[in-house]
């Protein structure tokens, strides 16, 4: 056998291995690994809240990514967003609430503010 013919063989098995882990498929290495489920953990746990977040939310227990999630929804939805600054955010009398009462405050402060209404564990 020529040697161009053997790694002409694997060069082409390499590359839709390749092919197939670039796009999601299943590699041999893959074929017959169970996938373990993932769990919520760090940021995505839910956890109890405060009353106040709780009420905005209408839960009482959810995750940082899904209050902050909510949080801008509301933004969006009541177009709190300052026009001309992009990163200052209009607090209405919801948002008040759970962010210390400020009329204003920047896009950065948000998940600082929202931290203080997870109810610490330990």
């Amino acid at each position: 056998m020529a040697p161009t013919k053997v790694f002409g063989a694997c060069s082409r098995a390499l590359m839709a291995a390749a092919k197939g882990a670039a796009s999601g498929g299943a590699t041999p290495a893959k074929v017959g690994a169970t996938a373990k489920p993932r769990q919520n953990s760090g940021i995505q746990k839910p956890v109890p809240v405060s009353s106040q977040l709780g009420k905005f939310l209408g839960a009482s227990q959810a995750s940082r990514t899904e209050a902050v999630k909510k949080v801008w929804e509301h933004i969006k939805l009541h177009n709190l967003q300052n026009p001309t600054n992009k990163k200052e955010i209009f607090c209405d009398e919801k948002l008040k609430i759970i962010f210390d009462g400020k009329d204003r405050v920047g896009f950065r402060e948000i998940a600082r503010l929202l931290s203080n209404h997870f109810v610490k564990s330990g």
